[in-house]
């Protein structure tokens, strides 16, 4: 069992909602949320139970039938509701990257188009998950000040805990504010300060929610645990200096002003905390990830005993497998997701040319002629419910018998996208860094996906890094971002199959930069305005 899920059970999410009476505006059905009799506040080990409530909405789902709490409401597969499922829906599917041929599932069609509407379900599942994020952690902030733990009589140890947890639900507050401002601009805006109960949010823009999560960030760094110091999934320092790094290179769409000297900053510091590449880039994203794992600094937790929930690793996996599940190491075939042509061909063939980051199999044929037809694009064998031994050499058996769920953990954050980081905000003209070390850390992620140095370069350019962050994170929810940061997801500069409802891809409005704010949301809170072009 993997440490951090030690106090994690499949009802903690929903028990954590029941306790928050805060009315975030984003879902008339939380109005009807009724505070929880039980005070998990009231001792030390209640507050790591909370904490580990907090950290469980990424990854646990409410049980199907469980009313309000669940999110599409009852009826509604609760595993269609995940938040990395439809983080990933809605990174991965408007680019390149993916198409999923379930053309009937709430928000999946104009996804694969680019076209997203304001009413799309996936967005508004990612856009209510962050939100309810959002509320879980205020409450445990609010619950975890000094002036409330001073009088309960804990030990000088429980005391400093406490502590370390508030500022681990103030870094995922801050993280899921990040991903409202990268994928919606401009959403609604509360904190542990704002009133308890019946509560309308205002809104924040985007430009002042940037400055927000920074000025977070920063505030907690002495107060979060030392790199690589914490309990496995919890988050240590360089977990909020990754966060860092990454909002201070998109910095330029979300404000307007280039901060790349301060991501070199940041990704600098990650690089020198003593993380290290992992030898085998497979082994990354296998089911026992969690072990001899020095390169993912903050993980999404899976495990198949206590998180079984249709969203997660499991879709990922079980979504990109057609008639070849116990090559993944499960037991279900669903048919759904797959790649484009261009993404293998980043790596100059579906063979990969020797990179051991390419794991494609051209099953049909490589154009999607259809969407809906699983069989046309390539199949991405990336994320599997293998095991791996401890030198990194694939097993010959599974997790045991083929499971319905997968233990692979989700990295939010890993090393090689501080490399990657730093060379982009070099070749941008941050200061701070040389082009030999970012030249350097390129070939780092070279030598790995090839095993010898005989693909090392000696220069770099831009678009060189595009290719390379394609290569390396395909698949981890980083692709949309990217494309905007590089100027090609609306425009004509880079076509992909399907871009515009094209088959063969055609440009899209600009406004498609960033998504609407969900219709639903807009219906509740008269304080949203609709972002431009919706």
């Amino acid at each position: 069992m993997k440490i951090s899920l030690k106090y994690l059970s499949k009802y903690t999410w929903v028990l954590v909602l029941l306790a928050m009476p805060i009315f975030f505006s984003c879902n008339k059905d939380l109005e009807r949320l009724q505070p929880n009799t039980v005070n998990p506040y009231s001792t030390a080990l209640g507050y790591k139970q909370s904490l580990a409530g907090v950290y469980s909405g990424f990854a646990v789902t409410s049980p199907s039938g469980s009313g309000s709490a669940t999110i599409g409401g009852p009826g509604v597969d609760p595993g269609s509701t995940d938040y990395l499922r439809n983080l990933w829906n809605a990174q991965e599917l408007p680019t390149d990257e993916a198409k999923c041929a379930w053309i009937t599932n709430a928000g999946i069609p104009d996804l694969n188009t680019t076209t997203p509407l304001s009413s799309n379900g996936a967005l508004y599942y990612v856009y209510e998950r962050c939100i309810l994020q959002i509320m879980s952690a205020n409450d445990f902030i609010k619950n975890s000040s000094d002036g409330t733990i001073g009088g309960k009589g804990f030990s000088a140890t429980d005391i400093a805990n406490i502590k370390y947890y508030r500022a681990e639900a103030r870094f995922l507050r801050a993280y899921q504010y990040s991903v409202l401002m990268d994928l919606f601009g401009n959403p609604p805006f509360v904190t542990e300060n704002d009133p308890v109960g019946t509560f309308v949010a205002p809104q924040i823009t985007r430009a002042n929610l940037f400055k927000y999560i920074e000025s977070e960030l920063k505030a907690i760094d002495p107060l979060l645990v030392a790199p690589m110091k914490n309990e496995y999934g919890r988050a240590d320092q360089a977990a909020a200096w990754s966060l860092l790094a990454r909002i201070y290179l998109n910095a330029e769409v979300y404000t307007g002003t280039p901060r790349y000297t301060d991501a070199i900053t940041y990704s600098s510091k990650v690089i020198n905390a003593g993380f290290q590449l992992n030898p085998s880039f497979q082994s990354l994203f296998s089911a026992d990830n969690n072990l001899n794992n020095s390169e993912t600094i903050f993980p999404i937790v899976y495990d198949l005993n206590f998180t079984q929930t249709y969203g997660g690793t499991t879709f990922l996996v079980c979504s990109a497998s057609g008639g070849d599940a116990s090559n993944y190491g499960v037991n279900g075939n669903w048919y759904g997701n797959r790649a484009t042509k261009n993404l293998p061909l980043v790596f100059g063939s579906y063979t990969g040319g020797g990179d051991t980051r390419s794991m494609f199999i051209n099953n049909g044929t490589p154009d999607i002629n259809s969407i809906a037809q699983y069989s046309d694009g390539v199949e991405v064998h990336k994320f599997n419910n293998l095991l791996f031994y401890s030198n990194n050499t694939p097993a010959t058996t599974t997790t045991g018998t083929l499971g319905t769920y997968c233990s692979a953990d989700f990295p939010l954050f890993r090393l090689a996208e501080q490399y990657l980081i730093y060379a982009e905000a070099v070749l941008r003209n941050g200061t701070g860094g040389d082009i030999a070390t970012a030249v350097h850390y390129i070939n780092l992620l070279k030598e790995r996906a090839y095993k010898n140095t005989s693909n090392d370069v000696t220069s770099i350019k831009l678009d060189d890094i595009l290719t390379e962050r394609s290569k390396e994170l395909y698949w981890e929810c980083q692709r949309r971002t990217d494309l905007v940061r590089f100027g090609k997801f609306t425009s004509a500069d880079y076509l992909w199959p399907w871009k515009g409802g094209v088959a063969t891809g055609t440009s899209v409005d600009s406004h498609y930069n960033l998504y609407a704010i969900p219709t639903q949301d807009i219906a509740v809170n008269p304080n949203l305005k609709q972002n431009p072009g919706y």
